[in-house]
């Protein structure tokens, strides 16, 4: 039971520290991708069926 003591605290943090980097991934755009989607609305290699 003194396990837990160690476990919850380190697991806590683990958790708020993963979430933190996520709220940094989302603030500094690292998922924006306009290049990209300028490429892909032109490609019609895809549009039929899906890729294999």
């Amino acid at each position: 039971m003194n396990v837990l003591v160690f476990l919850i605290p380190v697991s806590v943090t683990l958790g708020l520290l993963g979430l933190g980097c996520f709220v940094w991934t989302l603030r500094h755009r690292q998922y924006d991708d306009p290049e990209g989607d300028k490429a892909r609305i032109l490609d019609d290699r895809w549009d039929d069926v899906p890729r294999p």
